[in-house]
């Protein structure tokens, strides 16, 4: 027997565990999808399109308004139905177009488009982004137009035909946003701010919680008929280790796939969020190891750990930016891991960062992972003496 057959003994024994299977595997990511959807804000709103007059244009205008992907749009038939669905907050705002729209755009008119909604609410100011976007690609066409038949001359119909051919060939206008020696203190929202948190989260308190086994083999007499086999006690320590570090690899790999294949996470500069993930294993297995090694019996572990590793991770960023607290309680959460954890998963995914550029942050935690595995092996090394 060897150190590779006490981890696989004592991991198989762990993932036989229902348990332990749900905390390990369903609890993280029912949280990365609650906490992601409520971080990620405001990216469509729902919007009803009253529809006063018919014709080619107010086809055209409904047509593209239900092509803006900000706009989820619901065709109604009366203003004060969809006022009424506005002043309840089933609805962002009511766009209302006029019953004369249609033969206004062809003959050159101008017209007005009708917005229902509370202007001080902080999503009307996008519906009306949207929906003026939409509109003024119809006003181009007028406006060319109108120009056309006054500068040139030709019926006004002939000149609108004209304008509708050419306005697809031409190129828009680009707008690209570029940032310059970017320093983003806050992850990115939504489930790229959830899925790294709740990573650095989870393993912690999934250690903690893991220590049972420890203690449940202590318990059971495993360790003392183990010493009974040809097996050195550094074998068992580095077995018992390694199984932990299989444990919080597993959950870290679960969360990294589901966050990128189902949530479009993208954890950035991929050497560099690999050694992050592994060196945070790494403390996540001294931390249960030294677990197993505090508590005297499992209930112990599995109640208070878990409360324990959620403190921390409160104090070191997992629940909420470090940058909105106090100067004190933040230099209190770096005294934590996780802190540092978030700062480098903050580094790698607001800033785009690589491997040198979280350097500092994986020196600190490869600190924090030697002291706990140490003061851990040392203590696990004198209850097998016992």
């Amino acid at each position: 027997m060897n150190a590779r057959t006490v981890a696989a003994t004592s991991l198989r024994r762990y993932l036989r565990d229902r348990t332990a299977l749900f905390f390990v595997v369903v609890l993280p990511i029912v949280v990365v999808v609650l906490v992601g959807a409520t971080a990620r804000g405001f990216d469509r709103f729902e919007v009803a399109v009253v529809v006063q007059g018919d014709g080619p244009r107010t086809d055209d205008l409904v047509a593209a308004l239900e092509r803006t992907p900000a706009l989820q749009v619901h065709v109604v038939d009366e203003v004060d139905a969809a006022a009424t669905s506005v002043r309840r907050g089933e609805l962002s705002a009511a766009v209302v177009v006029p019953p004369a729209y249609d033969a206004d755009v062809a003959a050159g008119h101008p017209t007005t488009v009708g917005l229902v909604g509370d202007p001080n609410a902080g999503s009307f100011a996008a519906v009306r982004a949207a929906v003026a976007s939409a509109v003024d690609d119809q006003g181009a066409v007028a406006q060319a137009t109108r120009f056309a038949t006054g500068r040139v001359g030709g019926s006004a119909a002939a000149n609108r035909s004209r304008a509708e051919r050419l306005a697809p060939t031409l190129d828009p206008v680009a707008v690209t946003t570029t940032s310059v020696d970017a320093r983003a203190d806050y992850l990115p929202e939504g489930f790229s701010y959830s899925a790294p948190t709740m990573l650095v989260l989870f393993v912690f308190i999934n250690s903690l919680a893991g220590g049972a086994a420890i203690i449940e083999s202590r318990r059971l007499g495993i360790y003392e008929r183990v010493a009974a086999a040809p097996v050195r006690r550094g074998e068992v320590i580095a077995g018992e280790t390694l199984a932990y570090l299989g444990i919080a690899l597993i959950q870290s790999l679960i969360i990294v796939g589901i966050g990128g294949l189902v949530f479009g996470v993208d954890w950035g500069d991929p050497p560099a969020a690999a050694t992050l993930v592994v060196v945070w294993a790494l403390v996540g297995t001294g931390a249960g190891v030294l677990s197993g090694t505090l508590f005297r019996t499992p209930e112990q572990a599995t109640s208070i750990g878990p409360p324990l590793g959620m403190a921390a991770g409160m104090l070191g960023g997992c629940m909420w930016p470090l940058e909105i607290v106090p100067p004190a309680m933040k230099a209190l959460g770096h005294l934590l891991p996780h802190a540092w954890a978030v700062d480098a998963w903050t580094i790698l995914l607001a800033r785009g960062g690589g491997l040198a550029d979280i350097a500092t942050q994986l020196a600190v935690l490869a600190g924090f992972a030697a002291v706990l595995l140490v003061v851990a092996t040392a203590r696990l090394r004198a209850h097998l003496v016992a």
